[in-house]
């Protein structure tokens, strides 16, 4: 078992005043490690980096052969709650007969600030469509109405979760040794370092996996690329890092410093995790491991401001930045 290695630096004048470790994995669709920073085997729990494991069951089942491609990306989206994201998942279970309060995933503030201003201009309480995961609630909706499932699909035992799950161990080829409840109440199934990196290759080259995952998996890849701004948002790490690879990278971040990318040109996954749960770190290794790969390039703004984000005291100067450690640069492996 190998320990976290320092992923992350943030410096103030010539000191490293704090350290973010973790681990980082690459690995093509066999689940060979073509690259691995700290433990390969370290268990975690995906959070929503996992989103388009779970929403496979969806797609293969037949239950979204007549879904679009935004309420796709919608479903292995973690959103900002803007209204581009709530009219969408709003209008999506308004053809599914459903609505709101069908939902299980609980009210959230909204991110976005055009949205959470309106709400308190209005004195409108949030609601569950502002829920980051509302789009990936919906899919579990549109997948129980396909199994006949009770209303509390978001139970472990439920059909809908026993699918999610299902499909969650195929592609990291492992049995999960557990699972915790996530913020919006769904079950969140661990796995390895490399479990985690495998299931994206697998995203990435489904060819072995038979024709319905195959498809399922290119539609669902095909959605998050096309529609970076719903599976984020304006400004968010998932959306710019999507755009700056021009569409040839599905990357996407769940919470306590994960993020998992799928490149299917490559057939490459990446993983990482931050031991800590800082975003600032995950951002910054998940930006610096895609530059390194060439998916993404140093000089891009949407790319540096994560690689290498300024710091500055209260009167506006410039006094340290965040960026990758030299033990990310130099270890892993020859990519």
């Amino acid at each position: 078992m190998a320990d976290a290695i320092p992923m992350v630096e943030v410096r103030r004048g010539p000191f490293a005043e704090s350290v973010h470790r973790g681990h980082a994995v690459i690995c093509d669709a066999s689940g060979a490690i073509r690259a691995a920073w700290g433990d390969p085997d370290a268990v975690i729990l995906p959070r929503s980096s996992c989103k388009m494991l779970q929403a496979l069951p969806l797609v293969e089942s037949g239950a979204a052969a007549e879904l679009g491609s935004e309420e796709l990306a919608l479903a292995c989206a973690s959103h900002q709650g803007a209204e581009m994201h709530v009219s969408r998942v709003a209008r999506w279970l308004s053809d599914l007969g459903l609505g709101e309060r069908d939902l299980r995933c609980g009210a959230q503030v909204p991110d976005d600030r055009a949205e959470r201003g309106r709400l308190r201009e209005g004195l409108e309480a949030p609601c569950q469509l502002h829920n980051n995961c509302s789009g990936k609630h919906a899919g579990f909706l549109m997948l129980n109405r396909h199994l006949r499932g009770d209303s509390e699909y978001v139970a472990p035992d439920h059909p809908v979760q026993k699918a999610a799950r299902a499909a969650f161990e195929e592609m990291t080829g492992a049995e999960s040794p557990g699972y915790g409840i996530d913020g919006c109440a769904a079950p969140n199934f661990a796995t390895t370092m490399r479990g985690l990196a495998s299931a994206m290759a697998r995203m990435a080259n489904p060819a072995g996996l038979g024709a319905t995952r195959q498809a399922a998996a290119e539609r669902l890849v095909a959605a998050m690329v096309s529609h970076p701004l719903l599976v984020a948002g304006e400004g968010r790490a998932c959306s710019e890092l999507m755009a700056a690879a021009g569409g040839s990278v599905a990357v996407k971040t769940g919470a306590e410093g994960v993020f998992a990318a799928i490149w299917p040109e490559k057939g490459l996954g990446l993983a990482i995790k931050i031991e800590d749960g800082t975003t600032r770190a995950s951002e910054c290794a998940v930006a610096a491991l895609l530059t390194r790969l060439g998916a993404v390039k140093a000089a891009d703004p949407r790319v540096s401001r994560r690689t290498a984000p300024v710091i500055t005291n209260r009167r506006g100067v410039a006094v340290g930045e965040i960026g990758p450690a030299p033990a990310l640069w130099e270890n892993g492996a020859p990519l």
